[in-house]
């Protein structure tokens, strides 16, 4: 709790003065260099909440709390999160060709909402670089001890008819070093993408990463908040028919209807606005079919988190939480699952 209250008393007035791409650009350089620094790396151990190891898509995860993509884009920082004590890690979204993204400003705070726009774009070292990271990282001898998440997307300049020889790149280069490889169809601030989640690209995309899985790695697929229930339900059986391991329920959402008008930003909306769309999501993809399913959207405290599970979500991931509550909301979650059964 000492812990917790530091962060939103000090730290976060610190960093909220700040842009929120410079705050979490600082947050990440800060986060790499604890990688390097033994030191650091026991400071930031203190958060770690107490171990309930889960299994699921056959990998054993310490606990069921995990970084959702988006934080870590390029892999910087893999030791820093497993000390912190994530339960898994998922870096990206990686493209297969190295982007900047879309123009700054790009990533807009609503503290009252507690809620975060960002239009970022998929700005990302490329699938080419990061492999090299994580090769440099696993040679190093730092590898975290926990599941590794490959999130990999659309590159900006492909159409969405070659999507599929895109992702693949992304895929090769990749898949070696994650112990889940994740289709990001689901950005808003990437032109086409959503598209791919029409069920008959969809179907193309994940038969032709299956094709080149050799090494059968669980193929996890990120979906919208925004879907029609005929659209999710289409969703839900190409998944089932090409052995999709688990279904990530959601994405950041386009309904921006929380946000003051004056204020409003174009990209997608994250934080405690989006609680309650991802978790009826959750929801309606537990009821329909058996896919295990992590929940990320909007949790915020160990209530949000709970929900997400007493949905039907076997595992949760946060990113906005992280920024408005810091740390301390891992041991916050954890306390709310401690009563939860094992997921196998």
């Amino acid at each position: 709790m000492k812990d917790r209250g530091l962060y939103r008393t000090l730290l976060r007035p610190l960093l909220f003065q700040l842009d929120p791409e410079a705050a979490h650009d600082l947050a990440m350089r800060t986060l790499s260099s604890a990688g390097t620094v033994p030191l650091m790396l026991t400071t930031l151990r203190r958060f770690q909440p107490p171990q309930r190891p889960v299994r699921l898509f056959g990998l054993t995860f310490p606990n069921r709390i995990g970084l959702a993509a988006g934080f870590d884009k390029d892999g910087l920082a893999l030791p820093a999160w497993a000390a912190i004590g994530f339960g898994f890690i998922e870096i990206g979204t990686v493209t297969a060709k190295p982007q900047p993204g879309n123009a700054k400003p790009r990533i807009f705070r609503y503290p009252g909402q507690e809620a975060l726009i960002n239009r970022l774009g998929f700005n990302n070292d490329g699938a080419d670089v990061v492999a090299n990271r994580l090769r440099q990282c696993q040679e190093s001898g730092s590898w975290p001890n926990v599941p590794l998440g490959v999130n990999i997307g659309k590159s900006k300049v492909v159409e969405v008819s070659e999507a599929a020889s895109d992702y693949l790149h992304s895929f090769r280069r990749l898949q070696r070093f994650a112990d889940y490889v994740v289709l990001n169809v689901s950005s808003p601030n990437t032109p086409g993408l959503r598209s791919l989640q029409d069920a008959e690209l969809l179907a193309n995309l994940l038969q032709a990463v299956q094709e080149e899985n050799r090494s059968q790695k669980p193929i996890v697929l990120k979906i919208a908040p925004d879907l029609s229930e005929a659209a999710l339900n289409e969703i839900i059986a190409v998944c089932v028919k090409n052995d999709v391991a688990a279904i990530i329920a959601t994405n950041t959402t386009t309904d921006h209807a929380p946000i003051p008008v004056d204020r409003d930003e174009s990209g997608g909306l994250s934080g405690a606005p989006l609680c309650a769309k991802s978790t009826e999501v959750i929801r309606r993809i537990t009821s329909s079919c058996d896919i295990p399913v992590i929940g990320c959207g909007g949790v915020m405290d160990g209530v949000s988190a709970r929900e997400k599970i007493e949905a039907g979500a076997s595992l949760v991931q946060i990113y906005t939480g992280l920024i408005y509550r810091g740390p301390g909301l891992l041991r916050e979650i954890a306390a709310a699952f401690a009563d939860l059964p094992d997921a196998q």
